[in-house]
């Protein structure tokens, strides 16, 4: 009896299986791979959308770094010319105290235009640079 039961249930198995194998019909496998295909297109062209707005943000981003980054060089750049011109200005008013009367004051005043040129230089080298 285990025997008989046995060859029915392997019977079966077969039946099934070469039922679950059968081929389905054209007009049934041609609408399937047009669903895939428009399935993929959509992931696809999701998956493009994505990446453009991705880059765009990079893009959007580096732009900004860049424009922070040229102020801070431009700034950078402004102190130090500020800096010398400073420094020289110190250096040409204690070379003033050399002097007495009339010279004195011009030495002065040509050490304050000196001064007062290297900032308009300085200012305006940071303006064409922000």
């Amino acid at each position: 009896m285990k025997g008989k039961l046995f060859w029915i249930l392997v019977a079966s198995t077969i039946v099934a299986l070469a039922g679950c194998h059968k081929a389905e019909p054209p007009a049934t496998v041609q609408s399937d791979v047009a669903q895939a295909q428009d399935a993929a297109a959509e992931k696809e062209t999701k998956a493009n959308q994505k990446a453009a707005e991705t880059v765009a943000s990079a893009n959007q981003n580096v732009a900004a770094e860049s424009q922070r980054a040229d102020v801070t060089t431009a700034n950078a750049a402004y102190d130090v010319a500020m800096a010398k011109a400073d420094g020289d200005h110190k250096i040409a008013l204690a070379k003033c105290e050399g002097v007495s009367g009339d010279a004195q004051k011009a030495c002065i005043d040509k050490a304050n235009a000196a001064r007062d040129m290297a900032k308009a230089k300085a200012e305006a080298a940071k303006a064409d640079r922000t």
